[in-house]
């Protein structure tokens, strides 16, 4: 309310200038008083030959008299002054009386124009300064904005999956609540704390369920917030953020996605006088400078820590980093059974299996996986969602949706379905490999065929035999092609296997050391290193070492090649077997792969929609978290999904 009586008050101060600046300025204000005379007096100075001119408006009489005096007189009912003064040479003007109403009205009418041109001004100001709720005026305003939830508040019971962060910031929430619990020993409440972690993990929510649980004031901005071409402009926000929480302290401030102001010093163009270093440094400033602002908490979050400014993590300033990384197997089951708690399942529903098949999934994708159960189901016309839509919704999250309107002739199809069954032939028979989870000939997402695998428990480190399974299976389905076709009659569909090998061989030699050749040296360029002649990133290695690397990487991926064969020549009769049982059923699971390779018939049963489907769990039985995306090797000349 006070800031809409000062803004009330400056506009009528304003408009009432602008009427007295037309007054001054209305034709007819300049004159002098007007001498008022008796009606005897006027009636002498007729008969006497002073008056010069008169203006009458029925009885209301105003001139001039020969000597330029202006007077103004009030004459009686008398029919014979006009003819008395048309005699004695008065030059006599007639008027109506005016009756067009206040001249405070006509005022106002006259200076709506001039009004109108300020208006529309301060509009246009207004709009180029981006508004922000804070009037013409606001430009170095801080757009923070103070969250209150009434409705959909949000509070740590709704965020799962993090205990770990959850606590740490619990236990701000707790000093808010009760100071003098920590100070009695000599704590200080902690300046800033740094949410970090891969996108979708909840730092935003944490945030949210931290505004829910303090009784304090909570004011939310974005780091782009701060960012605007006038230089200056970023700093004088962030002042004013301060300001504002120093008025409300104790209180929080939350930054998200801080990276966009907060990023490495001296870096970009423009070296220290651009606009986001400056405000950069007021920030800095601000969090520990030489006023302390006791009371205000900052809390910012980031996908990007390694690219902020070593000064603005040091303790003083973010004392406190807190890790929100994807949740394990235990975590997932929990955030399931949040997002679960506004959806109608059905008795088969078991979040424990669901957790299980998506590893390496975050909050959001967990979310997005609940939601497209709930949306298949709704397009069906059910009225609870059952484990059959969340499996589908599964599989399209990690495979992408099937693409049953493309037209494939029935020889692309069989030479899908033998390249999908190379892949999963080698990846049963390798015995470094994950446990293969489901192949595909159905179109998903840009390939036209897909091999899935789920590793059995945690995946925090890859062995060297790991990463040769990887390759010798990627490598599976070119060489069941060129067992098939010959080699004369291979197709591009590898080209994304080949690009994961790659990768993988790469990382190998000039990352994770697994090179006797090359050694144990990290030939991997820095992203932060120098620049090239040409603006590329400088290598820091010579063009020896660089055809001793390409050696390697062609070396490991020939003896993936030559694994992969052999596994096929030996069991090319499980090859064939599998292919026709591809073309046959379209999907197959991990189990029935591996009936299918032993020689036993699979059972399928029919649906209602006529999809033939396993009624066993197709998710396999594994003893502990997963924390690795499935791997993924397809058909058509276009990448997987790839672990992260």
């Amino acid at each position: 309310m006070n800031n809409l009586g000062r803004n009330l008050a400056l506009w009528v101060s304003i408009i009432a200038l602008l009427l007295l600046l037309v007054n001054i300025f209305q034709p007819g204000s300049t004159q002098h008083a007007a001498q008022q005379l008796a009606y005897s007096d006027f009636v002498t100075d007729v008969d006497t030959g002073r008056v010069r001119s008169v203006v009458m408006q029925e009885q209301t009489i105003s001139g001039t008299l020969k000597d330029g005096t202006a007077f103004e007189s009030y004459a009686p009912h008398d029919p014979t002054l006009v003819p008395h003064m048309v005699e004695k040479g008065v030059e006599v003007i007639a008027k109506p009386l005016d009756r067009e109403g206040s001249p405070l009205l006509r005022y106002f009418l006259n200076a709506l124009p001039v009004i109108i041109m300020i208006g529309a001004w301060l509009f246009v100001m207004r709009q180029m300064q981006g508004g922000g709720g804070r009037g013409a005026m606001g430009f170095g305003k801080s757009r923070a904005k103070m969250l209150t939830e009434k409705h959909g508040r949000v509070t740590f019971e709704d965020v799962a999956g993090i205990d770990e962060a959850k606590s740490e910031l619990q236990e701000i929430v707790d000093f808010l609540k009760d100071p003098q619990k920590f100070t009695r020993l000599g704590g200080k409440i902690p300046k800033g704390v740094l949410l970090c972690g891969p996108p979708g993990t909840g730092k935003t929510l944490l945030a949210r369920a931290i505004a829910g649980e303090a009784n304090v004031p909570f004011f939310t901005i974005s780091g782009s917030d701060f960012v605007e071409m006038f230089v200056g402009v970023g700093a004088s926000r962030v002042r004013d953020m301060f300001e504002q929480g120093k008025k409300s302290a104790p209180c929080i401030i939350f930054i998200d996605e801080i990276d966009a102001v907060g990023r490495h010093r001296g870096a970009g163009m423009g070296g220290g006088n651009d606009e986001r270093e400056q405000t950069l440094n007021q920030m800095l400033v601000e969090m520990d400078g030489f006023e302390s602002n006791e009371g205000v908490i900052l809390i910012a979050a980031t996908n990007r820590p390694d690219v902020l400014d070593p000064a603005l993590l040091r303790p003083g300033r973010f004392d406190r980093q807190v890790v929100v990384p994807n949740p394990d197997v235990a975590g997932r089951e929990k955030i399931l059974r949040v997002h679960m708690r506004k959806v109608p399942l059905a008795s088969d529903v078991d979040p424990r299996i669901i957790a299980r098949g998506t590893p390496g999934f975050s909050g959001a994708d967990l979310a997005n996986l609940v939601n497209e159960a709930a949306l298949a189901a709704a397009r069906l016309g059910k009225r609870t969602v059952a484990m059959r839509e969340f499996e589908d919704a599964k599989d399209k999250v990690l495979m992408g949706a099937e693409r049953r309107s493309l037209v494939m002739s029935d020889e692309e199809k069989k030479r899908t379905a033998y390249h999908e069954a190379g892949h999963a032939v080698t990846a049963v028979l390798v015995p470094e490999s994950e446990p293969i989870h489901k192949a595909t000939i159905i179109p998903r997402g840009r390939a036209l065929g897909m091999v899935m695998r789920l590793p059995e428990g945690d995946r925090l480190s890859m062995s060297k035999k790991n990463c040769i399974a990887h390759l010798v299976v990627a490598m599976g389905g070119r060489v069941a092609e060129e067992v098939v076709y010959g080699k004369d009659n291979v197709c591009n569909g590898a080209m994304g296997d080949i690009q994961m090998a790659t990768r993988v061989a790469r990382s190998m030699v000039t990352e994770w050391g697994m090179s006797e050749k090359v050694g144990m040296i990290a030939y991997a360029n820095d992203d932060q290193g120098g620049m090239g002649m040409f603006g590329g990133a400088a290598k820091n290695f010579s063009e020896h070492t660089s055809m001793e690397i390409d050696s390697e990487i062609k070396r490991l991926i020939d003896e993936a090649y030559d694994q992969a064969r052999t596994y096929l020549h030996d069991h090319v009769d499980e090859l064939h077997r599998l292919a026709e049982a591809l073309l046959e059923y379209e999907t197959l699971t991990g189990e029935e792969i591996r009936q299918i390779m032993r020689g036993q018939p699979i059972e399928r049963v029919e649906v209602d929609d006529t999809t033939p489907v396993n009624r066993r769990s197709s998710v396999p039985q594994v003893s502990g978290p997963e924390i690795t995306k499935p791997e993924s090797e397809d058909e058509g000349g276009t990448p997987a999904p790839q672990p992260v």
